[in-house]
């Protein structure tokens, strides 16, 4: 009989220990250290949060369509005067349009923070505040370059000063309590 984590492989259940001889874990490790991997990591998880953050608020938000859209010419039918099933409808589609258009944005943020922040960390080879400042700058500024030069400074600065905020925030020592 095996005791807990006493099988012959010194595993829990008698599973064999993998640790970090076997080739498979050195592989998917060093994808995930790369700028590559940790790129698609954050946009794939960017993707998945913006999607449920986007579900949420779209639940909760009070400017959903009160009526529908009608043609030219036509008047808009108030949504609370539909059947059940046709206003389910165009809730859970609002629903969709809305978590989607979400899960892009936040996806998009997170590639271009994480591959931006990793690309200076390998050019100066260092791990410090002067990545997430120079990241959040470049991410900040490309993201509203369209809306003008004004913006992209604007954007720029705030983005900085909020990747420098929550970056001293991780590196704060933990408090024992």
């Amino acid at each position: 009989m095996n005791s807990l984590g006493g099988g012959p492989s010194g595993a829990l259940g008698g599973v064999p220990n993998l640790g970090q001889a076997d080739p498979n874990i050195k592989a998917v490790q060093a994808a995930m250290e790369s700028c590559y991997g940790k790129t698609v990591m954050s946009g794939v998880m960017g993707f998945g949060m913006g999607g449920v953050f986007g579900m949420f608020m779209a639940s909760m938000a009070y400017d959903t369509p009160f009526h529908t859209a009608g043609g030219p010419g036509s008047t808009a039918t108030p949504v609370s005067s539909l059947p059940l099933k046709q206003q389910l409808k165009i809730g859970f589609k609002d629903m969709g349009t809305r978590s989607y258009s979400m899960a892009k944005n936040f996806g998009k943020v997170g590639a271009l923070y994480s591959g931006i922040e990793c690309g200076v960390e390998g050019l100066r080879a260092k791990n410090d505040m002067v990545n997430s400042a120079a990241a959040g700058c470049l991410t900040g500024g490309i993201l509203a370059k369209n809306a003008g030069p004004q913006a992209a400074l604007g954007g720029c600065a705030a983005f900085a000063a909020f990747s420098v905020a929550i970056d001293l925030w991780v590196r704060s020592p933990a408090k024992d309590e």
